[in-house]
């Protein structure tokens, strides 16, 4: 660090016809900091001129200068330990703008969703209030107050602005009451069963079977056959590490005992690359998106082949319409009770949530439906009994699932059923209806949730 310096000395000091008269000092100032010093006598003044004038001020600029260079050469190691904690910092602000972003985009629905209800005057909203506080709370009259549809747009075109300032006590009112009874709390009858196939009810803590070895496995997809083939038994675990340019290993376990030990039965390689976290696996075959298309395909575990490829038609891909989390998660493909399904978004759709069920043989789209969920405002998603559920957010320890869509009658409701990121950087989720769980990938983790479905109305 030093040799430039004495260089640029050296030179000024043979560059002087007065050399024989220069002196060279080192020594601490009074701060204790070490200096280096040098005079020069001048061979044809006597004297100094007075204060300023040209030359004086061109010797000030070339020592300003070299205090520069010199300044530049002591902090060339100080400045790069400083580059990484603000590249941090900027990594960290920027994921919560995203989240922040994701919360006002479901606080706008929720507001649109207020809107097209029609409004309680404040008088009716109290007597609500006092009917409600002489009565136990039970869950069917508090889901019948709270999951009521949506009013017809002609009811609520002539509501003044006095009567929608007058219906926001209501609407306080009824949001205390989702705050004090949370959805996973409606779950606590005895004689209550897991195995029906209604609404969500709640999610059970996380169980943690394993994590990734390598940075390959920051982000993954794991999981398990519902209607496992003849090739491959139930007990079969699947897992794929999706970091990497080239993704195309599968890892088989033969149970869940060897995926936490961490002995794969046998690795399969796919013919062509896999993109991001929405593979699924369905019937002894895996369903995957191709890297940097719109293109499904099929790949048979028995004859380990292609057996089916199609266009997603319109759905957009690498990085167009992701959710919140980003990953190129453009495509979810999804599995539950009534089969296959693609979660995604369209410019039609300007990037609402899509929903397609597809033949799990050919991957034709047999039918399509349009939300108005923003697919950059929700973290993640799954669908079970043919439902489609969303995730407010992938990094917050403790979120919610936030909005439904039910397939078989086109309704969108907001919810609140509880669920833990353990830590705190969930890229998946997927329903196994078979086990009646959720699989995730939490931040190199594989973990489980066990969940509980309502029975179904009669």
């Amino acid at each position: 660090m030093w040799i430039p310096l004495v260089a640029c000395l050296c030179c000024l000091l043979a560059s002087s016809r007065g050399q024989e008269r220069a002196s060279f000092r080192r020594g601490n100032d009074q701060r204790g900091r070490c200096q280096y010093s040098f005079t020069v006598e001048s061979p044809t003044e006597a004297s100094c001129p007075a204060a300023g004038g040209p030359e004086l001020e061109g010797v000030k600029s070339r020592l300003a200068l070299l205090e520069t260079l010199v300044g530049r050469l002591t902090g060339a190691g100080e400045s790069g330990g400083e580059i990484a904690p603000l590249r941090r910092e900027k990594e960290r602000l920027e994921r919560q703008v995203q989240e922040l972003q994701g919360q006002l985009g479901g606080l706008r629905q929720e507001l649109e969703s207020l809107r097209a209800r029609p409004c309680q005057t404040a008088s009716s909203a109290r007597a609500s209030a006092q009917d409600r506080s002489q009565r136990p709370l039970s869950g069917s009259s508090i889901f019948s107050h709270l999951m009521s549809r949506p009013g017809n747009p002609s009811e609520t075109d002539g509501v003044s602005d006095s009567m929608m300032q007058q219906g926001r006590v209501a609407y306080q009112e009824l949001k205390a009451e989702v705050t004090e009874v949370p959805a996973s709390r409606l779950n606590q009858k005895p004689n209550q069963e897991s195995t029906g196939c209604g609404e969500l009810m709640s999610i059970r803590e996380p169980e943690t079977h394993r994590k990734a070895d390598t940075i390959n496995g920051k982000y993954g997809v794991w999981f398990r056959d519902p209607e496992p083939g003849r090739h491959y038994g139930p007990e079969m675990v699947w897992r794929i590490d999706t970091v990497g340019a080239d993704v195309r290993q599968l890892f088989a376990y033969e149970n869940m005992d060897q995926l936490v030990r961490g002995f794969p039965t046998k690795v399969l390689l796919l013919p062509e690359p896999v993109e991001s976290t929405g593979a699924t696996m369905f019937r002894g075959s895996l369903y995957y998106q191709r890297r940097r298309s719109r293109t499904l395909l099929r790949y048979d575990l028995a004859s380990e082949r292609v057996a089916a490829r199609r266009e997603l038609p319109h759905a957009g891909f690498h990085g167009q319409y992701p959710y919140s989390w980003g990953g190129y998660t453009d495509v979810d493909l999804a599995v539950d009770e009534k089969g296959l399904w693609a979660i995604y978004s369209t410019n039609k759709a300007k990037g609402a949530i899509v929903v397609s069920q597809l033949d799990p043989n050919t991957l034709e789209v047999r039918k399509t439906w349009e939300t108005t969920i923003r697919k950059n405002t929700v973290a993640n998603s799954f669908m079970a009994c043919g439902r489609l559920y969303t995730l407010a957010s992938y990094s917050s320890p403790n979120t919610t699932i936030n909005y439904t869509f039910d397939t078989a009658t086109g309704q969108l409701k907001a919810i609140s059923v509880p669920f833990r990121n353990l830590y705190r950087y969930n890229s998946m989720v997927d329903y196994n209806h078979a086990s009646k769980k959720l699989y995730a990938w939490d931040n190199f983790h594989m973990v489980s949730y066990d969940v509980q479905l309502a029975k179904p109305d009669i």
